[in-house]
């Protein structure tokens, strides 16, 4: 009876402890501690975005340009394909990613979009860039977050749900 009870007690602290670590998660996000900060090399050089980051929170159509990259096969995405206009396709997309919950646009240029995405309870940011590729007619993408190891394939999920809304929005999608 008394190991039950000793048993008991440890469990509730245990609970205790795992509450006080969640309410602090909580308010580290409330106050912005969890952001991050934005890197400082975003953008398209030499028709290149910014390689996969080196842990498993990213993914990029571009993945493929940096042979021996430790996460190239883990965050290799098609890129966004689209007909027609890339002008208005790259406008579409800006269209999709404003009406995000969470999501903020930094940056648009007529052939470039860089996007923040945030979660609605720690304020993790992730950032999103997307090159209109004329050439090849697509858009090429990078998303990755800014804090942590992995992210639990959040990056992934939103581009695949933007790629699913960017083709209807078309009329060609599912």
């Amino acid at each position: 009876m008394r190991r039950r009870g000793r048993l008991a007690k440890a469990m509730g602290w245990v609970v205790l402890f795992a509450l006080a670590v969640a309410l602090l998660a909580v308010a580290a996000g409330r106050a912005s501690l969890l952001r991050g900060t934005p890197p400082t090399d975003l953008g398209v050089r030499d028709g290149r975005l910014r390689p996969p980051s080196a842990t498993p929170n990213s993914v990029s159509s571009q993945a493929d340009l940096w042979p021996g990259h430790p996460q190239r096969e883990g965050a290799r995405i098609a890129p966004l394909a689209y007909r027609g206009d890339g002008g208005a396709a790259l406008a579409r997309l800006k269209s999709l990613i404003e009406a995000t919950p969470g999501a903020r646009v930094v940056e648009a240029r007529p052939d470039y979009l860089r996007a923040e995405f945030e979660t609605p309870l720690l304020h993790f940011t992730d950032d999103a860039e997307f090159w209109l590729d004329r050439d090849a007619g697509v858009i090429h993408l990078r998303s990755a977050s800014r804090l942590g190891r992995g992210d639990l394939g959040a990056n992934r999920a939103r581009i695949e749900s933007l790629r699913e809304r960017f083709a209807r929005m078309a009329g060609g999608g599912p």
